[in-house]
């Protein structure tokens, strides 16, 4: 079963030389990989959009969005993860921050890694924000990538198979499980293991999104 210890995600993070991208341009955004603990096994939350949103519907994401005007990425993050999630985090349970990873939408996302205490509230999702929400074991997160060629660009897309999503909503049949994860939550998700759970010096600005991501 994996795990990982508090004091060695931190150290594994500050160690990371982060890259930071500058475009005026770029709207900054910030999301949140929390790492928490249900059933005495560590995982992270991913949820799936509601069909209603206007921007990326019923795609997975972890939680979080754009920065409020003077708002800093972590208070941004923060806030996002007690507004999609009601899970209310603080300063003291940020471990550090990723690499930024610039969306083909026009963002500049910054991942939050956060730690939520063993004994935070479950989450009670926003049914405005979240359709459904998994709870995925670091053990569901170590598959490696996929990466496939798109004629739209000369990167590749970066796919990620977690275990227990299911590709259709309604589909509860064991064939319906698997879904796979696309940047920029695949990327930002595939870094967060290669950093914090691998100890790895990992980069992910080079991955792609599929097409239908771009918008």
């Amino acid at each position: 079963m994996t795990s990982i210890d508090r004091t060695i995600a931190t150290d594994r993070i500050a160690a990371l030389e982060r890259r930071v991208v500058d475009d005026p341009e770029a709207r900054p955004a910030a999301v949140a990989i929390v790492i928490s603990n249900q059933a005495d096994r560590q995982g992270i939350w991913v949820l799936r959009r509601p069909l209603t949103m206007r921007r990326h519907a019923a795609q997975f994401a972890v939680p979080g969005g754009r920065l409020d005007p003077g708002e800093g990425i972590v208070d941004a993050a923060l806030r996002e993860l007690h507004e999609e999630l009601g899970v209310a985090l603080d300063t003291d349970d940020v471990l550090g921050l990723l690499d930024d990873y610039p969306t083909r939408s026009g963002f500049v996302m910054t991942p939050v890694v956060c730690w939520a205490p063993d004994d935070a509230p479950p989450p009670t999702p926003s049914p405005d924000e979240v359709s459904e929400l998994f709870f995925v074991p670091l053990d569901d997160l170590l598959d490696e990538p996929r990466f496939i060629a798109i004629p739209e660009s000369p990167r590749p897309v970066i796919q990620l198979r977690i275990p227990g999503l299911r590709r259709d909503p309604d589909d509860y049949s064991p064939s319906g499980h698997s879904a796979l994860l696309h940047a920029p939550t695949a990327a930002v998700i595939y870094q967060f293991v290669e950093v914090v759970l691998r100890g790895r010096d990992t980069r992910v600005d080079g991955f792609e999104q599929p097409v239908f991501a771009w918008k």
